[in-house]
């Protein structure tokens, strides 16, 4: 099951003005806030790394794979999204405590 136009169309109303953005990949979605990928929404849920920062921050939260073959994740199901000013803290929490992503390096030619 893919994630619905819809579901994307709400998370972004719920953090609109904040500068975060989805960009679609492998059929669902990346969350991209500061320049990073802060998150991943597959099958209508949002997917976060496991930190211990998050950890913290969502309590005890669900623990599944975003994809198959993935590590697993937090998940947090859209009913969660409702509060934008909670779904803003754990993005901007993600923002924070996620490196931005190394430099590809140049091939050389010759």
């Amino acid at each position: 099951m893919a994630t619905s136009p819809d579901t994307i169309a709400f998370f972004l109303e719920q953090l609109e003005g904040r500068g975060v953005t989805a960009r679609k990949m492998f059929g669902e979605y990346g969350i991209y806030a500061g320049g990073k990928i802060v998150a991943l929404i597959c099958d209508d849920t949002l997917f976060v790394k496991q930190l211990p920062e998050a950890r913290s921050y969502l309590g005890t939260p669900d623990e599944a794979p975003p994809y198959k073959g993935a590590k697993p994740h937090y998940a947090i199901s859209a009913d969660q999204w409702e509060d934008a000013d909670w779904l803003w803290g754990l993005i901007s929490l993600m923002e924070t405590h996620l490196h931005l992503p190394k430099p590809k390096a140049r091939k050389r030619k010759g």
